[in-house]
């Protein structure tokens, strides 16, 4: 089955590299106009460059720091004037941050909050009118199976995804009379930056070390960013026009909980 989405503009925050990127290439590969959102302008650039050269749409890099209110609001007005509306929303921004509980300070909880979750309320609630107007809108909140099933030690990360867990559902609901359709997916594991850091932080080849990471996989390896995108192209598309208020786990069968 061929996924298209012609005519459709989507942004997605965290869109320079790992998911995000993969996303924001199959949508634009798809057909899609793309606005993509981080903080850092050169690696911004960087995937512009990559998405547009593959790619016949538009693509829009936008320089932002999705944590906080204004930025947020500033990214959403560039990405309107540049891409005219915002038909698919994909809130992925923020990497994994865990810890010991009582070790966790009160910036770090808000740091992570606003990062995570509050991001996503915020583009969602400014894309939302728009949406309801034209009867058609897809948001994606990019999430990770410790939403579902918390693991020890993996606060404020598990804590601020299960809360965009909840957001996924309450949103779908309300959606749903307006042909809005909200759906989250969970990471498992998935090659991408933040592993390449924890590779060279250990002093291990990057094969070797996602190679032991996969043992823990029951597929026995660990996931590309571009099969996590193709699962976002097909929610994003009218070919997925019944599903909402879902949480897949994308993660090779790792999560105990479905």
């Amino acid at each position: 089955m061929e996924i298209r989405l012609d005519g459709r503009v989507a942004l997605v925050t965290g869109g320079s590299k790992g998911i995000g990127l993969a996303i924001a290439a199959r949508f634009a590969a798809s057909g899609a106009n793309v606005a993509i959102v981080a903080r850092g302008r050169e690696a911004l650039d960087a995937a512009a460059k990559t998405i547009g050269a593959a790619a016949p749409g538009k693509v829009v890099a936008i320089a932002a720091d999705v944590s906080r209110a204004d930025e947020v609001a500033r990214a959403y007005e560039e990405a309107m004037g540049a891409l005219g509306r915002i038909d698919i929303l994909v809130n992925n921004a923020g990497t994994s941050r865990r810890g010991p509980f009582e070790e966790i300070s009160d910036a770090v909880w808000q740091q992570d909050l606003d990062l995570k979750l509050f991001a996503a309320i915020r583009f969602a609630r400014l894309v939302w009118p728009q949406m309801k107007e034209r009867r058609w809108g897809r948001i994606l909140n990019v999430l990770n199976i410790g939403a579902k099933a918390p693991r020890p030690a993996s606060a404020p990360t598990s804590v601020t995804r299960a809360a965009g867990l909840a957001l996924t559902k309450v949103l779908a609901g309300e959606g749903a009379p307006h042909n809005v359709l909200v759906n989250a997916l969970l990471v498992g594991t998935i090659a991408s930056d933040q592993w390449v850091r924890a590779a060279e932080r250990a002093g291990r080849p990057l094969a070797d070390f996602l190679a032991d990471m996969g043992r823990e996989i029951p597929l026995g390896r660990v996931g590309a960013p571009e099969e996590f995108a193709n699962l976002a192209c097909f929610l994003a598309s009218d070919a997925a026009s019944y599903i909402t208020g879902t949480a897949i786990n994308v993660d090779g069968g790792r999560s105990p909980v479905a």
